[in-house]
């Protein structure tokens, strides 16, 4: 499935919810859609746990 009709099939599921549950149920479909994409990409093996705990200028620090 290309990624056209993944972002078609969001947004109109966003739609949805905004239409019938207000903002709230909008905000909560779009979060919980963005964490389904986190947990996606981290399982596939795209993402990996340690590429958030790095330092700025990529260089690890020592615990004293």
């Amino acid at each position: 499935m290309s990624m056209a009709v993944v972002g078609m099939i969001a947004g109109m599921a966003l739609g949805f919810a905004g239409y019938f549950g207000g903002f709230g149920a909008f905000l909560l479909v779009a979060a919980l859609g963005a964490i389904g994409f986190g947990v996606g990409r981290f399982v596939e093996g795209e993402w990996e746990l340690g590429d958030f705990f790095h330092t700025r200028d990529g260089k690890r620090e020592r615990r004293r």
